[in-house]
């Protein structure tokens, strides 16, 4: 049963997720996608290793770590991150969330497929739920979607990854704390952005950017690889994959609708009717069960 702080959590998680997507977009008016994920993952992992050594965590992985903390950053920082970025150039931002936050139904399907995990008749009903919510929110960029396919397959390949490296993360045996790993897959996936940035993409330039530019900076920065990270890989390890997944699926409603005044991403009565399937996901799979009398 989910507890009161990870309800709290969930929806902290919700709204700093949701309101990123369209101040991702807002950054890429001006900056590149490998430059602005480079910079900001960086940024945020840095202070994330401050506050986390500030507590008096251990720090330094053993041998076998560094090669286990390498594997879960492939799908979990460079897959979904770098995936993400270049779908959210292609699409409008609040589309982008919804096909990002397909990831539950890949990961009830990648956990039972490869993991053993059980498909509940709860968890059946929040896929269904969550296949409509999508379906709906996509109602009016079919069209658009059919002529920018490479936006999609971005986007779908992010959310698989991320999925992917949920359980993977899960069933990690590592000394490490979750708030340690985390910093560390930023870090090595900062550097691996960093050198692809610095080969693929033109130089940017900072001193054309414009306060707004700065305060999507941050935000991504201290938020998004701040606060955020700490609390989605603390509940990952701590809520089953399902669970955990299905959780935060009002993250792209948030970012649909904060779109509205950020980048003037204006939804119509189709992301109204999601919203109630997407409450009906989250239900499903938080509500508590309903406790059986003892045989007398």
């Amino acid at each position: 049963m989910i507890t009161r702080r990870q309800l709290w959590a969930l929806l902290a998680l919700t709204l700093m997720w949701g309101v990123n997507w369209p101040m991702m977009k807002l950054s890429l008016q001006q900056l590149s996608p490998l430059y602005f994920r480079a910079s900001t993952m960086l940024i945020g992992a840095a202070w994330l290793f401050v506050y986390v050594a500030a507590r008096g965590e251990r720090m330094r992985p053993t041998g076998r770590e560094w090669a286990a903390i390498a594997w879960l950053g492939l799908p979990n920082v460079l897959g979904w991150h770098t995936l993400s970025i270049f779908g959210v150039q292609e699409l409008a931002s609040g589309r982008a969330a919804i096909l990002g936050f397909t990831m539950p139904i890949f990961t009830v399907l990648i956990g039972a497929a490869f993991f053993g995990e059980r498909i509940t008749p709860r968890v059946r009903l929040a896929v269904v739920c969550v296949a409509l919510a999508i379906a709906l929110l996509l109602w009016h960029e079919l069209q658009r979607l059919s002529g920018r396919p490479a936006g999609v397959v971005w986007m779908l390949g992010a959310a698989a990854s991320w999925a992917l490296g949920t359980l993977m993360f899960r069933r990690a045996h590592l000394t490490l704390t979750p708030m340690v790993v985390t910093v560390w897959m930023l870090l090595l996936g900062s550097g691996v952005l960093w050198a692809l940035a610095l080969t693929l993409e033109p130089q940017p330039q900072p001193a054309t950017f414009t306060p707004l530019m700065w305060t999507s900076l941050a935000y991504g920065a201290l938020i998004n690889y701040g606060l955020a990270q700490l609390i989605w890989f603390g509940m990952a390890r701590d809520l089953p994959p399902a669970t955990s997944a299905m959780s935060v699926m009002a993250i792209p409603l948030v970012g649909t609708l904060s779109a509205t005044v950020i980048v003037g991403e204006v939804p119509h009565w189709q992301d109204w009717l999601a919203m109630v399937f997407v409450m009906l996901a989250i239900a499903s799979v938080l509500w508590p069960a309903r406790k059986v009398a003892a045989a007398q």
